[in-house]
């Protein structure tokens, strides 16, 4: 496929146009689907203070033996104030060795960040961290 027919491509559809609509608290709810999260093995790594938010790094680690009866399945990061409050999602399997991951988040205002992390024997961890945003990003919706 050429690089101009996937750039005309429309860029929310199905499931990820519904994503556009949903608020902090639903995706809060849909991730843990009535399960009581714990409030621990989750380690963030991130600054505490950012003067951009356009780019602002983030590390997860999850405390997990990484066997195949016991492994973290996923790692979702939320935004409290961002316009789309699911900001990142990632799958592991139980070959990924250590329950790790790092990307770069845009923050659009000083807010908290909240980490859950799901598990093969269906538990879920919480973790939570503030970051004060000196110079926020996507205020225009996107």
């Amino acid at each position: 496929m050429r690089r101009r027919s996937l750039l005309a491509l429309p860029l929310a559809t199905g499931p990820a146009l519904a994503q556009t609509t949903e608020t902090y608290e639903a995706a809060e709810q849909s991730i843990l689907a009535g399960r009581m999260p714990a409030p621990t093995g989750i380690t963030i790594e991130m600054p505490t203070l950012s003067e951009n938010g356009n780019s602002v790094d983030i590390a997860i680690r999850v405390e997990s033996p990484s066997t195949r009866a016991d492994h973290v399945t996923a790692i979702h990061v939320l935004a409290e104030k961002n316009p789309i409050p699911r900001v990142a999602s990632f799958t592991l399997g139980p070959r990924s060795g250590r329950a790790e991951v790092a990307t770069r988040i845009r923050l659009a205002t000083t807010q908290t960040i909240l980490v859950l992390a799901e598990t093969s024997r269906g538990q879920v961890h919480r973790a939570a961290r503030e970051v004060i945003v000196i110079l926020g990003a996507c205020v225009d919706g996107g």
